[in-house]
């Protein structure tokens, strides 16, 4: 809770230095603010040994909403230092943007805490909104405004189903608090509003998380929205999207109640399919791009399949869940980097811009490299050994079908990053790079640093939620 209240605070000072005309320390002043909530979410949750619950039971503070909440601070922190040269030609408008990202990871926080669904949809309508802005930013730019209106759209229309479960949800259990919820869901005879309610939450959620077949915005909205923002859709708002519908699964007790209701076998079915289809959509799909961009937005809608994986086996997942949105998070902050820095002032982010990176800049071909082959699950990297875990599971779940599936497409993803590496290493330079901004190098450096950390060490994050 102290959390939470720390991250709104920081995002209102954000907007004060406007006021004072404080610009150039606005970001390594959030930066050290985000920093010193990262310590305060980190003793919280050293001291969630049980779950506590705050406002009456609105927000409920644990081992998963603090482990979580602890990787989207450190997301947001990689965020803001990449602000500094994106926005450097918008002086004026860097407090706005830092303290919008703020403000959405607020509603990233309340999202994996909340104890009660009006709190949950109220971070969502927080995240959704701050990414609307962010999306259409570029306001000069027919593309970002583009993207910024597809997203609203398809966005509003994913609230709105969420809006519509959570009232069934409330008709049949008569209560918004998730405790009371649950312990409704395992009386033998429920409201069929209660298991339809849960499907319309889920489907908006997979909007937000961008799988097949809600995933029709995601390349246009990505393509579109300035090279952060996409990051940041990319990375935080897909990984809070994931962590928050697992955590509606897990609470709310979906699963034990569709087993009462003898429908567990089609819930299993249903994730099974949208899995397969995620992530051979976002396959064979990314294998067509030429914009970098685009190809990792299907690449995400790929990984998103990846990651239902784990609805297979709530009980026993999070940890999983967690070490896998850490590895591809990092990856994608990483790639993204690169990818602010090589195509800084181009008209595109098409795969031509990274001809000759590997002669004209090693190191930062060599960071993409790594992001690219952690996406695709080769060792030593933190990728290859979330994808090893999350299939060990899935296997003694006795989905070996799933998995062979998900082994094809990860050999088939492989095709896409490869053509991205092989231009930066077998094509000849066709533009000069010049200067060496030292927040992109840090981030790029730290992040597929830490990347590769938890490739060597899993346990430091596997056995976080155990």
């Amino acid at each position: 809770m102290n959390t939470l209240i720390a991250i709104t605070g920081l995002g209102i000072f954000c907007l004060l230095f406007e006021i004072l005309n404080l610009r150039k320390a606005i970001v390594p002043f959030t930066i050290i603010g985000l920093l010193g909530v990262l310590a305060l979410n980190f003793y919280e949750f050293e001291n969630a040994t049980a779950t506590h619950s705050y406002y009456n039971n609105m927000i409920t503070v644990s081992k998963f909403s603090t482990a979580f909440s602890s990787l989207f601070i450190i997301l947001t922190i990689f965020l803001v230092a990449l602000s500094h040269n994106f926005y450097e030609n918008h002086q004026t408008k860097i407090s706005d943007f830092i303290a919008i990202k703020i403000f959405l990871l607020a509603g990233g926080v309340a999202m994996v805490s909340f104890g009660n669904l009006a709190m949950f949809f109220l971070g969502i309508e927080i995240l959704s909104i701050a990414l609307y802005v962010l999306a259409a930013s570029e306001r000069l730019n027919l593309k970002s405004n583009e993207a910024g209106m597809k997203y609203f759209l398809m966005g509003s229309f994913a609230s709105g189903i969420i809006l519509f479960g959570i009232c069934l949800i409330y008709g049949a259990m008569g209560s918004f608090d998730v405790v009371e919820i649950s312990e409704s869901s395992l009386s033998a005879e429920l409201p069929i509003w209660f298991p339809i309610g849960m499907i319309l939450m889920t489907i908006g959620m997979l909007f937000k998380v961008a799988a097949v077949p809600f995933h029709f915005w995601a390349p246009d909205v990505y393509e579109g929205s300035p090279a952060l923002t996409t990051a940041l859709m990319s990375t935080l708002a897909k990984v809070i999207a994931i962590a928050t519908l697992f955590k509606l699964v897990a609470e709310l007790n979906l699963i034990p109640s569709l087993e009462n209701q003898g429908l567990l076998g089609t819930f299993e079915n249903i994730i099974v399919i949208i899995s397969i289809a995620s992530m051979t959509v976002g396959n064979i799909m990314a294998l067509r791009q030429v914009n970098v961009k685009r190809m990792l937005a299907f690449s995400g809608i790929s990984h998103a399949g990846f990651m239902l994986m784990t609805f297979l086996t709530v009980a026993s997942s999070a940890g999983v869940l967690l070490y896998y949105t850490a590895a591809y998070a990092l990856a994608g902050i990483a790639a993204f980097s690169v990818i602010l820095y090589v195509c800084k002032n181009q008209e595109n982010e098409d795969i031509t811009n990274f001809h000759g990176l590997g002669k004209t800049n090693p190191l930062l071909a060599a960071i993409l490299t790594a992001s690219l082959l952690s996406m695709a699950g080769i060792p030593i990297f933190s990728g290859f050994f979330a994808k090893l875990f999350l299939f060990d599971q899935t296997i003694k779940a006795g989905f070996i079908a799933l998995v062979i599936v998900a082994v094809i497409n990860s050999i088939i993803s492989v095709g896409y990053y490869f053509k991205l590496i092989l231009a930066m290493y077998s094509k000849e330079p066709n533009q000069e790079r010049t200067g060496k901004p030292f927040l992109i190098y840090a981030v790029a450096v730290i992040s597929i640093v830490l990347n590769i950390a938890l490739g060597l060490f899993p346990s430091l994050v596997l056995d976080l939620l155990k």
